[in-house]
């Protein structure tokens, strides 16, 4: 892997990226990368240090010729999305990502790549690396937790960052440019139930939900990818409606910002309607397929006999949990009336479990208008507090409304229509880049986000284009150079 992805141009990119990648770095588990940065910047002799939060700032002065330039702050986050397929071995606390190239693409071994926010990280190193590019005053700031929190950008403390300028590398198609994101809230539910034991005479079987494409909870959700977790629940709920189905376990999907790809049931029905119970669910596994057979072609659905589980879910709270969980909104919630195309308001069912007498739902609510956030937030919380449930909502981030008389965002444009002979889409994403967040406490700071195309962030299907790559590492270099001047 190692001289396949390091020979790859841009090299002082590729480079650095398979170094970062080497190094462990899931959200909340970042202490090796924290490390790792620091001593990248003391060993070039660059002003190294962390924040109270252990985000790392690393300073580097302008070039010669560059010293009457605005400084500006490089930003990247050092975290990744940790997500494999069922059937790969891979520890992601000890383990590097193991990178292969596929035609124009740099994948990963059955995990996700890390490009995100990868590729941003290692490009702030290879120009902190450098001798040879001309740049302004640099403050790199690496933040932490990005993926799960945004917890390092919202406990950067205002004073701390000098430049006037920022460029954040984190979005994922090399021909926009962000001029402002989505917020989010993290809704959780939760409740306890009685257990019943098992019934004489009933039957176990396992549901298997797999093979969805999953993805980005925010760029990809007006996609129309199939929710594990939606599709899980028709089929509990045809079950119950017409067969008595009883719920002993459930698992479904993982992390909050990835749209899940897989579910498993372990459930029960009374053996007389074995047969009846299979052909039913067998026409609709054959509905939902056809559904979805346009983006979701490797979907499977698969109902097995198995193990008879000695404990099931209280009846009347499965009924009301399987019923709330189809109320609940999941996907587009709202587009935007102000820019074409651009999805407001969404939500991802993110994260289902049952057992051992515990319930919990986590969803991700996302909008670039935060009453409208609020607004969905308060109608998953109505649909879940009507079952008994207790909802939480935590972790809000506000979005970062777009400024369209930014002077980089000027500086920008020109470049790309000068270098590509058309001018870039500049966009908002319906992401959660950090840049709301920062400028909270910089609401002075001009601040743009671009970065080269990346496909299927947040899945094992992640990739990375190695011709965007140059194509974006050619645009970082002419941006150093025209950095507009100190006032």
């Amino acid at each position: 892997m190692s001289n396949e992805i390091r020979n790859l141009e841009p090299k002082a990119l590729w480079n650095q990226f398979a170094d970062l990648n080497a190094v462990p770095r899931p959200s909340k588990k970042e202490e090796r990368v924290i490390e790792f940065m620091k001593d990248f910047g003391n060993r070039l002799g660059l002003e190294t240090f962390e924040d109270e939060i252990r985000n790392v700032i690393i300073r580097k002065p302008a070039t010669p010729g560059m010293e009457n330039r605005k400084m500006i702050v490089m930003q990247g986050h050092l975290d990744m999305v940790h997500q494999k397929n069922n059937d790969t071995v891979f520890d992601f606390d000890t383990q590097g990502i193991d990178m292969y190239v596929d035609g124009d693409w740099v994948r990963a071994k059955g995990t996700t790549l890390g490009a995100d926010n990868g590729l941003g990280v290692a490009t702030i190193m290879a120009i902190l690396e450098s001798t040879n590019i001309p740049h302004p005053a640099i403050e790199a700031l690496f933040t932490i937790d990005e993926e799960t929190g945004m917890t390092g950008a919202l406990n950067l403390k205002g004073g701390i960052l000098k430049g006037e300028i920022l460029l954040n590398l984190d979005t994922e198609e090399d021909d926009e440019i962000d001029i402002g994101c989505a917020g989010g809230v993290d809704v959780t539910a939760v409740r306890s139930y009685q257990e019943e034991e098992t019934p004489e005479g009933s039957a176990g079987y396992t549901i298997t939900v797999k093979g969805l494409s999953g993805g980005h909870s925010g760029m990809d959700i007006h996609k129309g990818l199939g929710n594990a977790n939606k599709i899980m629940n028709r089929l509990l709920f045809d079950g119950f409606e017409n067969f008595g189905l009883q719920i002993s376990e459930l698992s479904g999907g993982s992390l909050r910002n990835a749209i899940p790809r897989e579910s498993v049931a372990k459930v029960i029905i009374a053996s007389m309607y074995d047969e009846a119970y299979v052909f039913d669910m067998q026409e609709t596994i054959n509905d939902i397929k056809a559904e979805f057979k346009t983006t979701e072609p490797n979907l499977v659905i698969e109902i097995t006999k198995s193990d008879l589980p000695k404990k099931v879910m209280d009846l009347g709270v499965q009924e009301g949990v399987i019923r709330a969980l189809y109320a609940a909104h999941n996907g587009v919630y709202r587009m935007s009336a102000d820019m074409p195309d651009l999805v407001e308001t969404s939500n991802n069912i993110a994260r289902v479990v049952i057992k051992d007498g515990e319930l919990s739902v986590g969803c991700l609510t996302r909008s670039s208008v935060e009453s409208s956030k609020f607004d969905l937030a308060n109608a998953l919380r109505s649909a879940f507090e009507l079952t008994g449930c207790e909802v939480t909502f935590s972790g809000s981030y506000p979005g970062w409304t777009p400024n369209v008389k930014s002077e980089i965002l000027d500086v920008l444009v020109q470049i790309y229509e000068k270098q590509n002979g058309e001018k870039p889409r500049v966009v908002a994403c319906h992401a959660g880049l950090e840049c709301g967040i920062l400028g909270t406490n910089y609401p002075d700071m001009d601040m743009i986000s671009f970065g080269p195309t990346i496909h299927g962030a947040h899945s094992p299907d992640e990739r990375a284009s190695i011709s965007s790559a140059q194509k974006y590492w050619k645009f970082v270099l002419e941006i150093l150079q025209n950095i507009p001047q100190k006032n």
